[in-house]
């Protein structure tokens, strides 16, 4: 495991895991909505994809995303081991929901000192009614990446709860 990609749906809890491997393996992590959005308004990094193709091309890594799309097929070709979080749709929509709620409630700056206000909660894209849309449709196209010619190099972990995730990483050994 030197090159890891820790996907699922918004809500499984992907940067948790990814910062716990950061922690636990020595790898250096790149949260992928800090290197995508770049100022006020959700405004996306201009350089988003030479950074990400930049940092990509190291030796060891770990990412906390599917990949956006400009970036998505290099990431599943340079990663080792794919890290799939694939929690029921209650399990993520109940944690999407309270991380928003929290979000709103606190004002707590995000990605390019963005926040999550009350008035984005009625619009389709804010991350709630998107995470509740895509579930499907991203659980179908990370399992189609794995099933892949193209990525069977890769090492799979597929963790189906919480819990089965809490026993993988605390059974992981860090690597040598």
């Amino acid at each position: 495991m030197r090159r890891v990609l820790v996907v699922g749906i918004s809500g499984a809890g992907k940067s948790t895991m990814a910062r716990a491997l950061e922690r636990r393996l020595g790898l250096p992590y790149h949260e992928m909505d800090a290197l995508h959005f770049a100022g006020p308004d959700w405004a996306v990094n201009p350089a988003f994809a030479a950074d990400t193709r930049r940092l990509a091309g190291a030796e060891c890594w770990v990412f906390d995303s599917l990949g956006y799309p400009a970036v998505r097929d290099l990431l599943w070709e340079r990663a080792d081991t794919i890290v799939w979080l694939d929690h029921p749709r209650h399990v993520v929509m109940r944690r999407v929901l309270l991380r928003s709620l929290r979000r709103s409630l606190t004002r707590e700056r995000l990605f390019g000192g963005n926040r999550e206000k009350w008035r984005e909660w009625l619009r389709s894209d804010h991350p709630v009614w998107w995470a509740w849309r895509q579930f499907g449709p991203r659980r179908a196209e990370i399992l189609r990446r794995t099933t892949d010619p193209r990525f069977a190099p890769l090492v799979v972990v597929r963790l189906r709860s919480p819990r089965a995730a809490d026993s993988w990483l605390s059974g992981r050994r860090p690597s040598p």
